[in-house]
């Protein structure tokens, strides 16, 4: 079964904290809807004045895309150059649906043929909630009392565009029409040559990026692009994909969720009773021997069509949803718990999109940033409300019929690009680092079923200068990668579902491998835009879940 774009599947009942019973943010991001309202306020706009404006970028084409980077509401620095507004998602004059990006060219001169996509999830999820909390130029962190400048931003390495999509989505303008990826890829790339014709960008490498949902979105796209065989507007080069939507519930949430939790026991202080009564489910549902047998390294071959805890329609049985037992509990313990970063506790931060972790929250005489009339007007957007994650459906009759990327395109697309990558936070539990590999144990790709080798190899993040105490970032070894045939793995230590927001030096690292600017995620040279003396201490193995064992049911 396919994440349900319904709470249901993580209902919280009724008994719950009131705390508990607003949660909610996110978890749309992996296919599953807020059925609490958005909240936000209007300001006035502000008065401004222009910045120069002679950029690489602008041409008579792009002037009225062009965002004055000195006037962005509450960023107190010039952003540099930047465009963003609507484009249509065909050539078609008549088109009248069109979708938001925010382009940010690159000083680098590495990038000079390159162009990066990043997607948010989902479906119906604003990418410019990446753009903001995760890998912009600028950072608004929840709990934060302004933006940033980010030194971590991935316009550094190269040039990126932020695009909210499918249509339905943020400020993307039309009427939902798409009832599959195959048919969200044809609008995407129907937009993508609108806006490479529109900036001059044919012939470009093109690399695409994303989290949660878009483990749907990028596979299909990439796929789409590379179906093309075209190298004008789809020179498709490498993908990655972050604690992604890739297979079904049962094998990203349901299977390894005991194990989860006995890994996290200090995260998750269940009474021994509960525990019990977990392991048993697990036990009896058959989860823990179906761990056991097939999340092995060589897996011992095909899996079985028919997954454990399900019914003949591939629902979870009321009896097997651990899932749903353990969140529906852990609320008790922690009334703040935060589901996509699992450390998280109280009291709950204020969060400028509205939504801090698990929680739709916004405190008396806040805003939502993006729902301003000053900021839609400063970046060139549509006046209207603005919602992180859409309120409306963005496929039609709220199904997308195509199947989970990790039995369907994803395999192809790795055997056609040069490097593909799959990370994931080991906090994050709405989708569980574990069941992500299983969906890759279970997936044949150049002539081969999965990894033949446990991944254990270190995940090395260089040291460096931190420029400021506002946006502090880990070094070291900060989890396990692996590599084989084209993909690569890599599970990041402390780090929830949105790895550029919770380890922006992680995520950056990683963005330089997809890129080909170092051999490696074990390799040891400082960062590319920096030269930071390094440690020449032997690494050892990874540091994340996958090599360490602990508890009751450890994690691989």
């Amino acid at each position: 079964m396919r994440f349900s774009t319904v709470v249901s599947a993580l209902a919280v009942s009724a008994s719950l904290t009131s705390a508990a019973q607003h949660s909610g943010r996110s978890l749309q991001h992996v296919g599953k809807k807020d059925k609490f309202p958005k909240l936000g306020r209007r300001e006035e706009p502000q008065v401004h004045q222009r910045r120069d404006d002679s950029f690489a970028y602008l041409t008579n084409a792009t002037a009225k895309y062009s965002v004055n980077g000195s006037a962005i509401p509450e960023v107190d620095f010039d952003i540099g150059e930047s465009y963003a507004g609507l484009l249509p998602i065909s050539k078609d004059a008549n088109e009248t649906s069109e979708l938001y990006f925010w382009f940010f060219p690159s000083t680098n001169t590495d990038a000079s043929d390159e162009i990066l996509i990043w997607l948010n999830g989902g479906p119906g999820c604003s990418s410019l909630e990446g753009l903001l909390q995760e890998n912009g130029p600028f950072l608004w962190q929840y709990g934060t009392f302004k933006p940033v400048s980010n030194p971590y931003t991935w316009r550094n390495l190269t040039n990126v565009v932020w695009v909210e999509q499918p249509v339905g989505t943020g400020f993307s303008k039309g009427t939902p029409t798409a009832t599959s990826e195959t048919d969200v890829a044809a609008q995407f790339l129907g937009f993508w040559e609108n806006f490479m014709d529109t900036f001059g960008l044919q012939n470009r490498r093109v690399f695409i990026t994303g989290e949660s949902y878009a483990g749907y979105y990028v596979p299909y796209i990439a796929d789409a692009m590379l179906n093309k065989n075209d190298t004008t507007y789809h020179n498709l080069e490498a993908t990655m994909i972050y604690d992604p939507s890739t297979s079904y519930d049962a094998i990203q949430e349901q299977i390894p969720a005991v194990q989860f939790v006995d890994y996290w026991y200090g995260l998750m202080p269940f009474n021994d009773t509960f525990r019990a009564r977990l392991h048993n489910m697990s036990d009896s549902c058959g989860y823990t021997d179906y761990i056991k047998k097939y999340l092995t390294f060589p897996p011992p071959g095909p899996f079985p069509s028919e997954l454990p805890g399900q019914d003949s329609d591939g629902n979870t049985l009321e009896e097997c949803d651990v899932f749903d037992t353990i969140y529906n509990e852990v609320f008790y313990v922690n009334p703040c718990w935060d589901i996509y970063q699992v450390a998280t506790t109280c009291p709950v931060l204020w969060d400028v999109l509205g939504f801090p972790g698990s929680f739709d929250y916004l405190p008396e005489g806040a805003s939502i940033y993006f729902n301003r009339t000053d900021v839609q007007q400063a970046i060139n957007a549509p006046i209207g409300n603005w919602e992180e994650c859409s309120s409306i459906d963005v496929f039609v009759n709220n199904t997308d019929n195509s199947p989970p990327s990790g039995v369907s395109v994803l395999p192809g697309v790795i055997e056609r690009s040069k490097r593909t990558i799959i990370g994931h936070g080991s906090l994050d539990m709405v989708l569980i680092s574990n069941g992500t590999l299983m969906m890759i144990q279970n997936m044949t790709w150049s002539g081969a079923q999965g990894f033949n080798t446990k991944p254990s190899d270190p995940f090395y993040v260089p040291y460096h200068d931190d420029p400021s105490q506002s946006t502090l970032a880990a070094s070291g070894v900060l989890g396990t990668t692996h590599t084989e045939r084209g993909l690569t793995w890599v599970s990041v230590d402390l780090s929830g579902h949105m790895i550029p927001q919770y380890a922006p030096s992680a995520s950056y690292r990683h963005l330089e491998f997809l890129l080909g600017r170092i051999d490696s995620l074990s390799s040891t040279v400082p960062f590319t835009t920096d030269d930071y003396p390094q440690s020449n201490q032997t690494l050892g193995n990874g540091t994340a879940p996958p090599t360490r064992k602990m508890g009751k049911m450890a994690m691989l």
